[in-house]
């Protein structure tokens, strides 16, 4: 039955409104517009704060121009309520209908009010929930004829009902008119749609030759018996819209043309990659073959030949089966053969006077008409068979030139595949992540024997809270634990167990509590949540036996964004709530061209071959190409879309090699895992908008051996905006991560738990799929493992913060070359600069800013103008790293080395952290000199400091600040001949200053 949508909105409450009555307070009522409805809530008198709990609904149409898709809440203050007459405007809200969610995933959010313009006062905010039902429309009831007409209306109604029955077999008797026919070529019939019902031959008669009124009665007659809805076949001379058969004999010529002359590029959201041409070939169904079983037709073009599925007998022998022949300009073939054949002798037999051959079509591939993606798709009509047992067999079909961007292309059998199924291109969307909160808060009456903790258990995800002991019967925690669940939730509950601890190392399950995962409140704010009490059961007795009961706050926190990627190349930011969820700003295009130079990763037959299929994910959005067979250099030109949300993400794109392949003995591999082959990231933010990168990666392949080149990835990205420019400029002022992760950050050892839980629940997810998208590519994809342990990265870090510093290193060795007067020249000019911002110490900052606006303007000419940022093998010490570091970085946890080596490393590692320990000292050291200046550590060097600070202030009072900062500036740069080569005073005084560390043991 059909349904109908409404848009329920629940007027919860108000908080902290403007009082407009005169008298401090106000008296508010709240008016919803949605789609040229109204609604009104009644009026709270005289509450700043009122509550409604109002639940209105409103009627969804198709999206409107005049009204929109905006629901505009307004809330108003009654002026007949109190003395005032002032406007009764308290504020209002406007959320666009794409924020809204279905039934059951609602949640209580408080809206601040806006301002109508821009000198209004408004304060406070609104609770509203929002979500969409689906209500199944109820049948319109058949009007009801008056009393006084029914009398009239029968008989009226009974004539025209036998005057209709009269006049229907004339209409049926007569035959649809048959034009003539060449005696010499036989017209094929035209055209027929794949979903109409075709009505078989009967008794071998030819519906081509079918002219006669007695023919054409028993055609109509087997027509009415097998279906009302079949339409009748119309045999015309009229031109038809495939490509025309021709005799079996003729020769076969050769390609002439080129290949963009024969086939113009077509204009289609394919822009970004090379267009593929194919030759589409659908076989959907056959009639009147002489054959019991399920025959198989065998397609051959351009030297390669393919076989299709048996037909399923209905009425007909149906394939419905789609092959795309690549088309390149060095074809020499010209001609299309499809034939049919029966299985009872193997359809690979080459002798076509064999009876097992019931007959075929010769096309010349020349004359194939080109579909461009805008136009519908070809129509297929039937074919006579020629030659064979099937002299009066008919086989329909369709064949066209298109390209890559054809709705057939994903699921026909094409020839860079081999026809596997697995290898098809493919979208994956990764589940919808939740942050469940659980706050373990009390438990009662418990047994007072000894201390009990509480487990709590999501799936594979087991938390424990800290053992407590009872006092009185009740145990008290106040402990917070998180975990992940994907929706749609399954229907595992969250499960509670009270654990006795009895021994150090024994417990006993005292009582399981069970709460579902779909009765479960979900938060999008830091509001408080009300507690619920649950109550434990036996987990050892059939009956529910009463064991305690326990105090929590249970509820999904929509706030948070689910980190399942590295926060610095993480590719969406988005809380999970999608009513938090902002307009996109942009999308970008990724068309993923092909591979070059690919290493072969399998032997076969003696033979290096690679299967290579590429993986592009951003958002919630995966892609995965198909997998080209046995291929070092494929080509892929597919081009996929997503929408940018924040430019500060990161795309990313992996190739890796498919283990659906044959092995080197010829048997399938299926426990080998897809071999990656490296992966390339694209930062949002460094691509200039509206342009076209279009650019090769090399794919660099890390591992336990050292630095491998894999091959290389050609790519095309755009990004285009479709924000206004103020919006998204305001977009890099926004935060990066959901306010909740500011309000109540999470830990980063919790999030880094909570991340690695939910790679195996996205994992786990994708590889349900149809081709699944296996465990081993998305946890390559999320950088699962970058947390582990790499001497490399250590280092590797350590340069990055060296080359940090270089420009603050440059500058301080730039002062000092001037303070030596190495170019008496510049250090003049230093004197006069330093006397114009000392007497003029408003040009500081101005002077700065321009300083730096010179810098960037300069460095402007040496910006990247080639490929986006690509892995770096230098920055990252890939290529000059030790063979024993690289085999601990790529060791598991726990380790499985020699104890040798296991000694060797941890020496190295002792080696490492004594020098960190050092420099750590040293900066407290620094730190804590500092401190004893005046705490009097040393009562000599505080009392001298002390003094100094005096004198110091004395001096500064009576002489003019400019002539003091003048005399100093002077002073330090004096030259050398001047100068004392031992250290100054003041670093020897400092010097001396106690610290702590002389107390460590």
């Amino acid at each position: 039955m059909a349904s109908v949508r409404k848009l329920i909105v629940e007027v919860v409450d108000a908080r902290n409104l403007l009082p407009k009555d005169g008298h401090g307070t106000s008296s508010p009522y709240v008016i919803l517009d949605f789609y040229g409805q109204r609604r009104k809530t009644r009026v709270v008198a005289r509450d700043l704060n009122p509550v409604w709990n109002e639940v209105l609904e409103f009627n969804v149409g198709k999206p409107s121009d005049v009204f929109g898709d905006m629901l505009e809440v307004d809330v108003n203050h009654d002026k007949t309520l109190g003395p005032t007459t002032r406007h009764n405007f308290l504020g209002r809200v406007r959320l666009n209908s794409q924020q809204f969610v279905k039934k059951g995933e609602e949640a209580l959010i408080y809206y601040p009010l806006e301002k109508k313009h821009l000198f209004s006062w408004i304060q406070g905010e609104i609770g509203l929930k929002i979500y969409f039902v689906d209500d199944v429309a109820p049948p319109p009831a058949p009007p009801s004829p008056p009393p006084s007409e029914e009398v009239k209306a029968e008989p009226k109604s009974l004539e025209e009902a036998k005057s209709e029955a009269d006049a229907a077999p004339k209409t049926d008797s007569e035959p649809p008119p048959v034009p003539e026919v060449a005696p010499t070529e036989p017209a094929p019939p035209s055209e027929a749609s794949d979903d109409d019902a075709e009505v078989p031959d009967l008794d071998g008669i030819d519906p081509v030759e079918a002219s006669t009124p007695m023919k054409q009665e028993r055609f109509d007659h087997d027509q009415l018996r097998t279906s009302r809805s079949m339409p009748d076949i119309k045999i015309g001379g009229a031109i038809p819209i495939g490509p025309q058969p021709i005799p079996r004999t003729s020769s076969v010529s050769s390609f002439t043309t080129d290949v963009s002359d024969r086939f113009p590029i077509e204009r289609s959201s394919f822009d970004l990659v090379e267009k593929m041409h194919y030759l589409f070939v659908r076989v959907v169904k056959a009639r009147a073959l002489p054959t019991p079983g399920n025959p198989v037709t065998k397609i051959v073009v351009s030297g390669c030949q393919v076989v299709s599925k048996p037909a399923r007998k209905t009425m007909y022998f149906e394939w419905d089966q789609t092959f795309a022949f690549r088309r390149d300009a060095h074809d020499s073939a010209s001609i299309l053969e499809v034939s049919v054949w029966d299985p009872l002798i193997s359809s690979s037999m080459s002798d076509v006077a064999g009876h097992n051959f019931l007959g075929g079509i010769c096309f010349d591939a020349t004359e194939i008409p080109l579909r461009d993606p805008p136009d519908s798709p070809l129509a297929p009509q039937w074919y006579r068979l020629e030659g064979g047992g099937a002299h009066k067999g008919d086989l329909m079909l369709a064949t066209w030139v298109g390209t890559q961007a054809d709705e057939s292309f994903p699921e026909a059998w094409k020839t860079d595949t081999a026809g596997n199924p697995s290898s098809r291109s493919k979208i994956y969307q990764s589940p919808k992540l939740w942050y469940l909160r659980a706050i373990i808060i009390e438990a009662q009456d418990v047994p007072p024997t000894s201390s009990f903790q509480i487990k709590a258990q999501l799936g594979f995800q087991v938390q424990k809270t800290k053992s407590i002991a009872t006092r009185n019967g009740t145990s008290s925690w106040n402990e917070d634990l998180m975990f992940v669940a994907a929706e749609p939730f399954s229907d595992q509950p969250l499960m509670l167990f009270l654990v006795e601890q009895r021994g150090p190392k024994e417990t006993t399950v005292v009582g399981v509590a069970s709460l579902p995962l779909a009765s479960i409140e979900r938060r999008v704010d830091d509001r408080i949540v009300v507690s619920k009490w649950l109550t434990f059961e036996d987990p050892n007795e059939e009956k529910r036996v009463y064991r305690g009961r326990i105090q929590v706050k249970i509820f999904f926190d929509g706030g948070y964004h689910v980190m399942d990627e590295a926060a610095h190349v993480c590719s969406d930011y988005r809380p999970t709530a999608k009513q938090l969820w902002k307009s996109p700003i942009g999308t970008i295009e990724l068309g993923i061209v092909g591979c070059k130079n690919l290493l072969p990763m399998k032997s076969i037959n003696g033979k290096g071959s690679t299967d290579a299929y590429a993986v592009a994910k951003y958002g919630n959005k995966w892609v995965r190409t198909r997998a080209i067979s046995d291929n070092l250099d494929p080509k892929w030109n597919e081009q996929y879309t997503w929408r940018v949300y924040d430019p500060s993400t990161v795309l990313t794109i992996g190739v890796f090699d498919s283990c659906e392949a044959f092995g080197s003995d010829g048997q399938k591999e299926s426990t080998r895992s897809d071999f990656r082959m490296g992966k390339v990231r694209i930062r949002i933010s460094t691509l200039e908008m509206g342009k076209v990168y279009k650019n090769t990666y090399s794919l660099m392949l890390l591992n336990a051996v050292g630095l491998k080149k894999m091959g290389e990835l050609e790519l095309a990205v755009r990004f285009v905006r479709m924000a206004p420019t103020l919006d998204f400029l305001n977009v890099y002022s926004q935060p990066l991560l959901p306010i909740m992760h500011h309000i109540k950050p999470i830990g980063v050892v919790q999030q880094e738990i909570l991340r690695t839980v939910a790679v195996k629940i996205t994992a786990a997810h994708l590889a349900r799929s149809e081709p699944p998208l296996r465990r081993e590519v998305v946890a390559y994809m999320l950088d699962a493992d970058t947390h582990a342990f790499s001497m490399r990265k250590v280092r590797a870090n350590w340069l990055r913060i060296v080359n940090v510093l270089s420009g603050v290193i440059d500058m301080v060795k730039w002062f000092d070359d001037t303070r030596s007067w190495k170019n008496p020249t510049s250090t003049f000019l230093v004197h006069i600069l330093l006397m114009m911002l000392v007497w003029f110490p408003d040009l500081i900052i101005p002077t700065l800013a321009f300083y730096v606006f010179v810098v960037g303007v300069w460095n402007y000419r040496f910006r990247s103008r080639a490929a986006p940022p690509h892995f770096d093998p230098k920055l990252s010490l890939a290529e000059t790293i030790d063979g024993n570091e690289l085999d601990e970085e790529f060791d598991m946890v726990p380790c499985t080395r020699s104890n040798e080596m296991v000694r060797l490393r941890y020496d190295k590692l002792r080696m490492l952290g004594a020098r960190v320990q050092t420099v750590l000292g040293d900066i407290a050291t620094q730190g804590e000199r500092v401190q004893a200046l005046v705490t009097w550590r040393d009562p000599r060097a505080t009392g001298i400091f002390v003094g100094m600070c005096l004198v110091v202030a004395v001096i500064l009072y009576l002489v003019p600040s400019k002539m003091v900062a003048v005399t100093f500036g002077f002073y330090y740069m004096r030259h050398p001949i001047f100068r004392d080569r031992m250290p100054s005073p003041a670093l020897n005084f400092f010097r001396r200053l106690p610290s702590l560390s002389d107390r460590i043991l």
